[in-house]
Parts: C-alpha cells; structure tokens; sequence
C-alpha cells in the first residue's frame, strides 16, 4: 500500500511494531510502580510528565487503532487465529496475575472499614475470578487433539518461487525452491505485447524491476504493454539485494548474491523448464487491458506455452475462473483450482478439485467439510512455525509460503496436547488458584484485622522502614509514653470504681 502511495519500499509494519512496544512497556512499568504503592499502603503521585506521556500514548493507540483498522479488514482475522495458538496458555498466565493481586485485594478488603465497600470490592474481583476460571470453556484450538488424530503435514508451495532466497518469480527461485524440494510453487503470469508469456506480479514494472532507469517514460505502463526484446533489458534482482523485503539478503553466499544481482524477467517457458520434472504449479494470471492485441486469445497462448513444455498435466492447478470451460477441452488432466470460497455442491458442478484461500477465509469446520467432499485446501500466504501449526492441526492440505525453506524444517506442530490432558491442568490451574486465593485473603485479615485498635502513632510506626532514624526515633518515645499515659489512666479508673462498689 505504502509503495503504491509512495513509490518506495518501506516496512511500516517495524516503527509500530517498536513504537507499540516502547509505549506499553512504559504504561506497564507504571502500572508495576502503582501496585508497589498500594502494597505499602501509600498514595501514588504521578509527575506532570508522567501523565503527558500516558495521555500521549493513548492519544497515540487510538489514532493508529483506527488507521490500521481501515487499512487493515482482512487481517482482523489474525487476533482470533493467534489466540487458538495462544490461548491455553494466556489463560494460565492470566490466572496467576489474578492469584498474585489477590494479596493487594485482600489488603484493601481488610482495611476497608465500610462493609458496602468491602462486599463491592469483593464482588468484583469474585466475577474476574470465576470469569476466568470458566474462560477455558470457549477455548477452541484445533491442537486439542488426540496425537492419533493428525493429519499428514500439509504440502508446501513457493510463492512466486523461493522470495526469501531469490528475487520473487525470477528463474533464481524457482531454482532455489527445487533445490528445496517443494511440493508445488506458484507463479503469475502476463502476455508480452508482441505476445511472450512471462512472471511479473505487479501491474507495473516499477517494484521488481529497474525501469524507471530503463524506460523513465513509461514507468507507469501496464506491464504487458511492453514487447519481450523491451522486458530482457530490465534487471530484476537489484531491487531484492537494495531493499531486502525479507531481510535475508544479507544471509546470502557470495555466489547466491552475485547471482541475484543479475537475474532478469522470467519467461514463462524458462520457468516451466525449470520445474516440470519435479514440482507442481499454481498459476494466477494477470488480467489485460483492452487495448492489447492478444486481449482476447491470451489463455490459449499459455495453455500452448505449459503444454508445449512437457509437464504433467495433473501437476499443473489452474486458478483463473475465465475460459475454464475451454481449459478442460484443451488439458482435460489440470485440477481446476478455485479462488473464490464456494459450498461443496457448486465445486462439483464447476468440476472444482482444490481450493486456493486466504488464510483468515476459512474455518476448522469448513476444512472438514471440504475433506469430506474431496476438495482439497490450499491457504495462502503462509510464513509462521505456530501459524503453519495450527492449520496442521485443523488438516489443511497444503499451504503457499514465502518461508518454505523454514516450513519444511518443522517436524511436528508446535504444540499438541490430548483434551482430557488439557482438562487436567485447566482444573489443577483453578483449584490451587483457588486455594492461594482463600489462604491470602485468610492470612490478609488475620494481620490486618487488628490494625484498626492502634493509635495514629502505632500505625506510622508499623509502615515506617526498619531503619535508624531521628523520626523513628521520635515516633517510638510518643508511643511509649502514650502507652503509659493510657496505662495511668486505666489504673486510676479501676481505682475509682472499686471505692464506688461498682
């Protein structure tokens, strides 16, 4: 988004991610310092500063809240996914912070002198109690699962190749992603004006290509409006090795660097060569415009292009809705492959096989489902261990990644635990919870209980730091002789009613 607005490469998502994480470190060692306060029976005083910069921040938070929210719909889906990955465990840790500020609650609860004040406060820590002892009931992760119960691993497809390895859909990494051993890799693929297949992404040239040096005039012209003699004159890995979109550029051999530095626009039919005897194929085409001589006929150029190739029908998934009609006439043996989620009746009609999604686009129930018709799941796009994790326990089939080299290294999910183990420790977490809490509350009032029969002078001598000092001092001589002034004044009492007969 950035790009297209800037016309340079940025990683926005680092200066929030660091912005994020200075102003909530900030707010949390002031929460730290204010539960210090309460402990100790004092009143936190907040300097001027501090209170700009808390207003700061959440000025901050909300604004950015907000701009991400427009920007950001599809991956509003994450924060549910992360928590079936996360979930079982933020319970546990919410728990013990909740056990832990027992021991504040029942400070206060057994200074409060109000019996209304005592029963709202206890009442409201009861609910976030119980509240979180029920929590586990709506936690639902696909990783509860008896061990028998998973699925294979799901295949792994390059997207656009090896885009961590190599510059994104250049001959290069389509080379990096064999080596690899790849199950499938996806490629997009445009028509050349005089009519040459070839890999390119964007629109324009203008992000994976050097031309705006090249052709400065015609930055901005639709990829496909260039003759292939135009494309071999462009260099597409300097960008890579310039703006490293992965950081991994860096990691690269001397060999591998030298080698990214020089690629050039793919043609399909070089890429094709590359991967037929090995490795399945995605493909997703970029539509032309209007104005293109091939505008009409461009499907049947390509699909003479991958059958001139030699490749195996079957490994080839073709993903464009347009002409799949004539698709199935011409190469009868491809999986035609939907973009669009569509329910299990509508797919057999089309004669749909697989499905390529989104993952934020699908659900447990709806992987199954579709296993249960015959059609296959592949997500896209997929770069995470824990996130690879969980839609291998949810029995994907098959994921697109830009990470494939680290996916392929990952023998097992993350985590895998058994309901009836899950239960086990759910209720085990609660009930030693429960019995921490009880304890603290009994011991809070049994020392605090008494607090309220000492004079002014006891209660600042209590709260006083064992050290010497003339105030300590001073605190200790007025409880001394207020304790005999109260010792003389009783004598004389009990005197004066023993003469009286009482």
């Amino acid at each position: 988004f950035l790009y297209n607005q800037m016309g340079y490469w940025s990683d926005w998502s680092i200066p929030i991610l660091v912005t994020t994480a200075a102003g909530f470190t900030y707010i949390t060692v002031l929460l730290i310092l204010a539960l210090c306060h309460i402990a100790v029976g004092q009143q936190m005083n907040l300097h001027w500063l501090h209170k700009i910069g808390l207003v700061t921040t959440l000025i901050t938070t909300m604004v950015t809240m907000s701009s991400i929210a427009q920007l950001w719909d599809d991956e509003w889906e994450m924060v549910f996914i992360s928590l079936q990955a996360t979930a079982p465990f933020l319970h546990i840790g919410a728990l013990a912070a909740v056990t832990a500020l027992s021991w504040l609650i029942a400070g206060q609860f057994a200074r409060t002198e109000k019996a209304t004040s005592q029963m709202l406060m206890f009442t409201a820590y009861l609910a976030v109690v119980v509240a979180l002892y029920l929590v586990p009931l709506t936690i639902s992760s696909p990783c509860i699962m008896e061990k028998k119960a998973l699925g294979p691993k799901p295949a792994i497809i390059g997207h656009r190749g090896a885009p961590m390895l190599a510059p994104e859909n250049t001959l290069m990494s389509f080379q990096k992603a064999v080596e690899q051993k790849m199950y499938g890799v996806q490629a997009d693929v445009v028509l050349s004006y005089d009519g040459v297949p070839f890999l390119m992404h964007d629109k324009t040239l203008r992000r994976t290509t050097n031309v705006e040096e090249v052709f400065p005039e015609r930055a901005y012209e639709h990829s496909s409006m260039f003759n292939w003699t135009d494309l071999e004159k462009l260099n597409a890995g300097e960008w890579f090795l310039q703006n490293d979109p992965f950081w991994t550029a860096g990691s690269l051999s001397r060999s591998d660097y030298l080698e990214a530095a020089n690629q050039s626009v793919c043609k399909l039919a070089d890429m094709l060569e590359v991967i037929k005897d090995n490795t399945s194929l995605i493909l997703n085409f970029q539509g032309l415009p209007p104005a293109h001589p091939y505008y009409s006929t461009y499907i049947n150029i390509t699909l003479e292009t991958i059958l001139a190739s030699g490749i195996r029908q079957q490994a080839v998934m073709w993903l464009p809705d347009t002409e799949r009609q004539l698709v199935r006439e011409i190469a009868p043996g491809f999986q035609q492959t939907s973009g669009l989620k569509l329910d299990a009746e509508r797919m057999r009609e089309k004669g749909i096989v697989k499905l390529n999604l989104r993952y934020t686009k699908v659900t447990n129930e709806d992987v199954r489902d579709y296993a249960m018709a015959n059609v296959s799941v592949n997500l896209y796009t997929v770069n995470e261990p824990w996130l690879y994790s969980i839609l291998w326990c949810a029995g994907v089939q098959s994921v697109t990644s830009d990470s494939s080299h680290v996916l392929r290294k990952v023998p097992f999910p993350i985590w895998l635990m058994p309901p009836d183990e899950y239960h086990l420790i759910w209720i085990t977490s609660d009930l030693i919870s429960f019995i921490v809490i009880v304890g603290v509350f009994i011991f809070q009032k049994w020392r605090l209980g008494s607090i309220r029969t000492y004079n002014p002078e006891q209660i600042m001598l209590s709260a006083a730091v064992r050290r010497s000092s003339r105030d300590v001092k001073i605190m200790k001589e007025k409880l001394i002789f207020s304790e005999i002034n109260n010792g003389v004044e009783t004598t004389d009492e009990l005197s004066l009613c023993s003469e009286n007969g009482y």
